[in-house]
């Protein structure tokens, strides 16, 4: 729900002298649902919205489109002409310096940027400096409330039980018929979601050997693979709640088709089981001690606990995404190699940690989900941390 009140609180906080949110036909969908615009609700002209510091909110929209903006409080200001446009922008802006826009400097953050490039150009003409506002997106579109938090630990329940179906679908079929394939465990999850009331975006990443080592890779897209006796498999899966405004539970585990696990994965596990358990204390340390904490330094302790193992160029991705009703949300990531993420890791928040390192041969990622709630109180969530990879024919 839109809160001026807490939006202009957090103004002052950072020190800024208003929030100028821009969308054109959905180009904004950071500042749509931070305006509480209905997804349907597109429409195909520009507005904006200022909201200083102190005082009220300003509108400037389309005059066929004038009520774009009517469910917000502030007064109205309408515009037709592109020469009323821009003289529009002017007046709104009149007596503000530091206004923070959907925006990041270079090639910094593209999760924050939403706003194109010329209207940036044209703001600053008027005296402006723009400042990202990813710390202002993050409080008022990436936090969760108490029913979002609910929906997540549902959903974990669900997804922790997955492996379980995954699990026994290979050791049942390698015995019966000497083979389970990618493409059935893949279905058989798509199956256990869809009778536990769960949506997902894409099916989950079923990898066996080689496949593994690949961390997008797209399970059936060049046909089905077998899965026999002494494979190493991954899976990746991720899903929510089928209901409005319901949040996403993402979890990675590996399982070995046979009784005992051989040392070669062996070792490479207990590598990324560290990385991970790194990045989880970092949160947890930094939050104990008060200290504010910033993406990037979960991400350089994680990544440093592989790349004193030695194998830091086995490591092709960011420690962790946001997380929200998309699976990749849009508060902080744990990154400082894609991108060097300087926004807040905040409470309400939650994130996904996955180290991984992928080998020619195979692949290894251990993911959870962390959430830290009102108090501070670090989270993780989706069942036990995976302390072993998992000796299918031995468990099941």
């Amino acid at each position: 729900m839109f809160d001026l009140a807490r939006i202009q609180a957090a103004l002052g906080e950072q020190k800024l002298d208003a929030w100028l949110l821009y969308d054109f036909r959905g180009s904004n969908i950071l500042a749509r649902r931070v305006l509480d615009l209905a997804p349907d609700q597109m429409g195909s002209r520009r507005f904006f919205y200022c909201i200083p510091r102190e005082g009220q909110p300003i509108k400037l929209v389309h005059r066929i489109e004038s009520g774009a903006l009517d469910h917000l409080p502030g007064s109205k200001v309408v515009y037709l002409k592109w020469q009323v446009l821009e003289e529009s922008i002017r007046a709104i802006l009149k007596g503000h310096k530091r206004v923070a826009m959907e925006y990041a400097p270079g090639v910094s953050n593209p999760y924050i940027s939403r706003v194109d490039g010329g209207t940036i150009e044209f703001v600053r003409s008027c005296g402006i400096e723009v400042v990202p506002s990813g710390d202002l997106i993050q409080s008022f579109e990436a936090t969760w409330d108490d029913d979002q938090w609910r929906s997540h630990q549902e959903a974990a329940v669900h997804t922790n039980s997955a492996y379980e179906v995954a699990w026994k679908l290979i050791a049942d079929q390698v015995r019966s018929q000497g083979y389970s394939s990618e493409v059935a465990v893949q279905q058989a999850i798509m199956d256990h979601f869809h009778r536990n009331g769960l949506t997902t975006y894409h099916p989950p990443i079923v990898g066996v050997g080689s496949h593994s080592g690949d961390p997008h890779f797209e399970t059936g897209a060049n046909g089905d693979t077998q899965i026999r006796e002494g494979d190493f498999v991954l899976v990746d899966l991720w899903a929510k709640c089928d209901r409005p405004r319901a949040v996403y539970s993402d979890l990675t585990r590996t399982g070995f088709v046979g009784k005992t696990v051989p040392d070669t994965y062996a070792k490479i596990f207990k590598i990324v089981a560290a990385a991970r358990d790194a990045a989880i204390k970092t949160v947890q340390d930094a939050y104990a001690a008060n200290r504010p904490l910033r993406g990037w330094e979960v991400d350089n302790a994680c990544r440093q606990v592989i790349e004193d193992a030695g194998y830091g160029e086995y490591f092709v991705h960011r420690t962790g995404h946001s997380i929200g009703q998309e699976v990749h949300g849009n508060g902080a990531n744990m990154d400082n190699l894609e991108t060097r993420e300087e926004r807040l890791v905040m409470r309400n928040t939650c994130f996904s940690v996955e180290p991984g390192i992928y080998l020619p041969e195979f692949g290894v990622r251990s993911e959870i989900d962390v959430f830290i709630d009102s108090t501070g109180k670090v989270h993780v969530t989706g069942g036990e941390l995976q302390t072993e990879i998992v000796p299918i024919l031995a468990k099941y």
